[in-house]
């Protein structure tokens, strides 16, 4: 591509013209063409759904052009590159895995429904037949509080003496009604874990269902995604009045070792605990610290279990289920102590016993041997 000219105030008068970088040129000015059709074919470029040069032309501007040249802000910036990036990303990459699920059965009654959306801090529910692997549909929040508001208004119609409060009488709910038998589920998407994220928020735009549950080969549950999950692929992390700040995933304690969420990111481990804890290429599908004790182990360790890490690390699993670690104590190994048959009181690391070339067998021997 010729290099772009631009002539300045100065230039003009002397018949010179100063020459910038050469880059792309700026998408704004694209955007303010008059041309209708070349900002259709540039927004279907951005979002994957045609591959052309302007996309490439749009990274080189991200990339090495500044924000001056650009015109975008940093923060235009990085969600454009998370756009570019999008068709990229795959279901597996943005779901929140099974564990972390939180379901209900289809015959749980509406009093302890409510409890689990208190509880849960979720619009939406999961809804299942017999296990997790059995998924019929979802049930959302709104309709609940419909279903509920309906029943209350419809008894309070009745004469009463004192009239009600907004016209709802509360105690005519029901609460041991079952939510299959108040119908309220909806439909929920199925999708596999190879899907583009990109194709998953476009069906989700069009059928207007916002939930879908992730399923393997086999039909069984791996996890599930929403609107809001692939949402915050682009413009980051959304929270609202309800969330809490999260806890450091990894917190160093005052002997040195450290506390650890089982969910954290190998990369955020490795960067409070030291290099030493890098695991390196070994297993290179492995993301988080959960994963890496579930494949050293071959299995969920259990409570209280000492899986070894890397180097001379050494993981103890403070807290876990059958189905999942989730909270680790990381600590350097401690050499192991063997007796002095001398002194049974004391003991001698048994680094310190191998570097003398002796073991605590031969030690026996030479003290029998010494005895009169």
């Amino acid at each position: 591509m010729p290099d772009i000219e631009s002539s300045s105030p100065a230039a003009e008068g002397a018949g010179q013209t100063e020459p910038q970088r050469n880059l792309p040129v700026p998408v704004p000015q694209v955007i303010e063409a008059p041309s209708e059709g070349l900002f259709t074919r540039w927004f279907r470029t951005l979002f994957g759904w045609r591959t052309g040069s302007m996309r490439a032309d749009l990274k080189v501007v991200l990339e090495e052009g500044a924000p001056a040249e650009t015109g975008f802000s940093p923060e235009e910036s990085a969600m454009l590159r998370n756009i570019l990036g999008l068709r990229e990303r795959r279901i597996a990459d943005v779901m929140v895995p099974r564990a972390d699920i939180v379901a209900v059965q289809k015959d749980i009654m509406l009093g302890e429904l409510v409890k689990v959306f208190e509880k849960a801090e979720h619009s939406r529910l999961v809804v299942y037949d017999d296990t997790l692997d059995d998924p019929i549909g979802m049930v959302h929040i709104r309709d609940l509080i419909a279903f509920m508001t309906a029943r209350a208004a419809s008894k309070a119609k009745t004469r009463r003496k004192k009239p009600l409060v907004a016209g709802l009488d509360l105690g005519a709910i029901d609460l041991s009604m079952t939510l299959s038998a108040a119908k309220l589920m909806r439909t929920i998407l199925f999708v596999p874990p190879s899907m583009p994220a990109i194709d998953l928020l476009a069906k989700m735009q069009t059928t207007r269902i916002h939930l879908a549950l992730v399923v393997d080969e086999y039909g069984g549950t791996d996890g599930i995604v929403s609107i809001e999950d692939i949402v915050e692929e682009i413009v980051g992390d959304i929270e609202d009045e309800h969330d809490e700040d999260a806890a450091p995933s990894v917190v160093r304690q005052a002997d040195g070792s450290f506390i650890a969420d089982a969910r954290a990111k190998l990369e955020e481990v490795v960067a409070v605990v030291g290099a030493g804890f890098d695991i390196g290429e070994a297993l290179k599908d492995v993301d988080t610290l959960g994963g890496y004790l579930v494949t050293q182990a071959g299995r969920v360790p259990v409570r209280g279990e000492l899986v070894p890490g890397p180097n001379s690390f050494e993981i103890e699993v403070l807290d876990a289920d059958p189905r999942r670690v989730k909270k680790v104590k990381i600590h350097r190994s401690r050499p192991r102590r063997a007796r002095d048959p001398r002194n049974p009181a004391a003991s001698l690391p048994v680094s310190n016993i191998r570097e003398s070339g002796k073991s605590p067998s031969d030690s026996d021997s030479e003290t029998t041997a010494r005895r009169p």
